[in-house]
Parts: structure tokens; C-alpha cells; sequence
């Protein structure tokens, strides 16, 4: 019996060295494979075929790019290039309005109207603005709440307006101001506080509101100029003033006193007007009077004697007494009778006659 080691039968001439070539004992791991088990040394795996094969475009070698493929890539790249440049280097400018132009950030110019070209973006950007368009802001914004302000007497007024704006200077509207609707608001807040404080309560929803509105005009637009904002006002209206719903139908029966003695004072002053224009009549012609007068004396006193007792004589009842007539005949109260007396109405006419009664006796 043999003795057999871990690595097989080493003492086994026929087997080669390490290894039993039978297959009833174990076998050595170092010991190299048969050779019909051996793998070829030195050879390339099926990734580094399929590699070979896709450089080389050989026949069977699988799909191949094209022999253009870099010329496609160009002309792609040319396209992407062309409609970079057709879109940010044009800009179609319309008749209301302007493009401010940067050149990396840095304001350069103003676009007018028109096709303008400029460099293609990041390089230049161009922000196009409406310069006709007309704002409108509206106080308070949502128009149903009070929006309640102090006037010069110490007293509240509920005011509704609104302000109408434009652009002015484009490249002032954006980059002068961050956000130009909020800065126009609270001017127009700051604007009309200040003009109503200036005014009574009855000049702010009365006669003064007119005032009040060029006011307000006035100061926001020299207050922008000063922000440099690039913002015209165009106008400002007031469409409700009115006292708080609280006290309003106190202030109305106050307003309502207050009208009745301005009706009463411009009739006293329209009377006054008349007697001074009829004084002034009778001035007049007293002057012309005495010019008469002094130049004829007699006949100008005969005169006026006349025309004296033609005025006195026409009002008043007259009786007419001469020799050898009645002494008294009452014309006057005649006539004022008669006058007063209706006239008898008509009898109706009778169908048929009545027969007259005989005044004889028959016999």
C-alpha cells in the first residue's frame, strides 16, 4: 500500500510531476490542465471584439458612423450658431415703443422703432418698454375699503381717486427705480395727503377739489423727477370725496344749512343789485331833468306839473263838477258795482209757446 501526500500520488512516474493523471485521487491546484481544458492565453474578450469591430467598419464588423458624420455635425453646429444670431442679435421695435440695450449688464443706448440689430445675447440684451401705454392707479386698490385722510381743519374726508401715468425716459424706468408701480402708488399716497392737508373740509369735497387735483399733479411729478424715475403723470382725479359713513348725515344736514344760507345770501345780493341799478336810473335821469330845467325853467316846471297829475289822476276816483249839471254823479262806484255784479244768465227757450191769459171776461 502507498503512501499518497495531500497533492496527489508523487510517486507516480507516468503521471507527470505534481499531479496524478488518474482520477482517483485528489489533484494538485498548481498543477496545469489538460490540454484539451486549456484556454488561449494572450486572447481578447468579447467587449474588445465588439470595440475592434465597431472602429474597424469592417464587413461583419456591426453598424459604422458614416464617413460625413463630422461634416453633419459642423452643419448642425452652424444652424444652432444662425438662430442663435437671428434671435437675440434682431429686434423688431414697434411705433410705441423703445429697446434699452446693455452691453454686459451696462446700459449703452435706446432703440427707436424699427428693425435694430445688435449683438448677439449674453453679450448685449435689449429690454423693450411701451412708452404710450397709459397706467391707470386706482386709491384705495380694491375700491371698497375708506380711505380716510386729515384735512387742514382737523376734520376726515373719505377720498376714491386715481392717477393716470406713462413712461417718460425708458432707460430711467428701468434702471433707476426696482419696482416702478409700488414707487408711482406711494407717491400719489404722500402727494394727496399733503394737498388735503392744505385744504378745509368743505374745499375738499366741495369747490376744492379741482385744486386738490393739480395739486397732487404738480407735486408727484417733481417728486419722480427728483427719484429720476422716468415717469410722467398724466393726471389725477378724484372721483368720490365725501365725510365718514359715520358723521355723513350730520355733514349732510350742516352741508344742507350751509347751501340754504349761500341761496339766501346771493338773493339778497341780486336785490341789492336791482334798487342800486334803479337809484342809479333815477340818477341819471334827474340829470338830464335839470339840464332841461335850467335852460327852460317855466316850461320844464309846466311840464312836470303835468306829467304830476297825470300819474296822481290815473289812480284815483274822480268826479266832475260843472254849472248848470247835476252835482254829483257817481261814475266810479257805478262802474266798480257793475263789475262786481255777474251778468244774468239767458233764459233757456221753451219748446212751445205759452198762451198769453185773456185779461177780459168772457161773456
Amino acid at each position: 500500500m502507498s503512501d499518497k501526500g495531500p497533492w496527489g500520488n508523487g510517486g507516480d512516474s507516468g503521471n507527470g510531476s505534481g499531479g496524478g493523471g488518474g482520477d482517483d485521487g485528489p489533484r494538485n491546484p498548481w498543477s496545469m490542465p489538460p490540454a484539451g481544458k486549456r484556454g488561449k492565453i494572450g486572447g481578447s474578450t468579447s467587449l474588445d471584439d465588439f470595440l475592434k469591430r465597431a472602429r474597424s467598419g469592417g464587413p461583419g464588423g456591426g453598424p459604422s458612423l458614416p464617413a460625413n458624420a463630422g461634416r453633419l455635425w459642423l452643419a448642425a453646429v452652424a444652424a444652432l450658431i444662425v438662430a442663435w444670431i437671428a434671435f437675440t442679435s434682431f429686434h423688431s421695435i414697434g411705433p410705441q415703443e423703445r429697446g434699452v440695450v446693455t452691453l454686459f449688464g451696462k446700459y449703452t443706448g435706446t432703440l427707436n422703432p424699427g428693425i435694430q440689430f445688435t449683438l448677439p445675447a449674453p453679450i448685449m440684451r435689449v429690454q423693450v418698454e411701451d412708452v404710450q401705454n397709459t397706467r391707470t392707479e386706482s386709491f384705495p386698490a380694491g375700491g371698497t375699503q375708506p380711505n380716510l385722510m386729515l384735512t387742514g381743519d382737523q376734520n376726515i374726508v373719505d377720498l376714491a381717486y386715481s392717477v393716470r401715468w406713462n413712461i417718460k425716459s425708458p432707460e430711467d424706468y428701468v434702471f433707476e427705480i426696482k419696482n416702478p408701480q409700488e414707487t408711482v402708488r406711494a407717491v400719489a399716497e404722500s402727494a394727496m395727503r399733503a394737498a388735503v392737508a392744505s385744504k378745509n373740509l368743505t374745499q375738499a369735497i366741495g369747490s376744492g377739489r379741482g385744486e386738490i387735483e393739480a395739486d397732487v399733479q404738480t407735486r408727484m411729478q417733481s417728486l419722480l423727477d427728483e427719484y429720476q424715475s422716468g415717469v410722467r403723470v398724466l393726471g389725477v382725479s378724484i372721483q368720490k370725496a365725501q365725510a365718514p359713513a359715520e358723521v355723513d348725515d350730520a355733514f349732510k344736514a350742516v352741508t344742507a344749512a350751509q347751501q340754504e344760507a349761500q341761496s339766501n345770501l346771493n338773493t339778497s345780493r341780486g336785490y341789492a343789485q336791482q334798487v342800486i341799478a334803479r337809484a342809479q336810473g333815477d340818477t341819471t335821469e334827474f340829470d338830464k331833468l335839470y339840464e332841461q330845467y335850467r335852460m327852460a325853467p317855466d316850461v320844464t316846471r309846466r311840464r312836470l306839473y303835468y306829467e304830476t297829475m297825470e300819474q296822481v289822476l290815473t289812480r284815483a276816483d274822480k268826479t266832475i263838477v260843472q254849472p248848470g249839471v247835476q252835482a254829483y254823479l257817481p261814475l266810479p262806484e257805478v262802474r266798480r258795482q257793475q263789475q262786481a255784479t255777474p251778468e244774468p244768465e239767458a233764459p233757456a227757450p221753451s219748446a212751445q209757446a205759452q198762451p198769453t191769459p185773456s185779461t177780459g171776461a168772457a161773456r
